[in-house]
């Protein structure tokens, strides 16, 4: 199955196809035999190079979960961007998981340290 991108996908795919290991000045290694032959993930709007997807696209969680997951992907409550769930629960990508969990709990603590302090202070009626 070949994935087509997006523009801005393509973009991001192309900044991170320079950190593969076959891609030197332009050209590929892996189809380098004897002359030099263009990496042709970096002039199409495709997923073509397999090497690619395996192995440079999930430095991309992201990018990778936009193009390979589409159908698992889930969007990030407070960010609006994609990611891959661990689990059927999860609502925030990881980046926002941590903040919200590190927020939460400090309003846990806030409401915890005045419950303790301030006895008596609030009582039904």
């Amino acid at each position: 199955m070949i994935v087509h991108m997006n523009y801005q996908q393509y973009r991001t795919a192309r900044r991170l196809v320079h950190s593969c290991c076959n891609y030197d000045c332009g050209n590929c290694l892996l189809l380098d035999n004897g002359e030099e032959c263009i990496c042709p993930q970096s002039i199409t709007y495709s997923l073509v190079c397999r090497w690619f997807r395996a192995a440079v696209l999930p430095l991309d969680a992201g990018l990778c979960a936009a193009l390979l997951y589409r159908a698992d992907r889930k969007k990030c409550v407070l960010c609006g961007g994609y990611y891959l769930p661990k689990s059927n629960r999860a609502k925030y990508c990881p980046e926002c998981a941590v903040i919200t969990r590190r927020r939460k709990e400090a309003e846990r603590q806030r409401k915890r340290y005045y419950d303790s302090t301030h006895l008596g202070a609030k009582k039904p009626l």
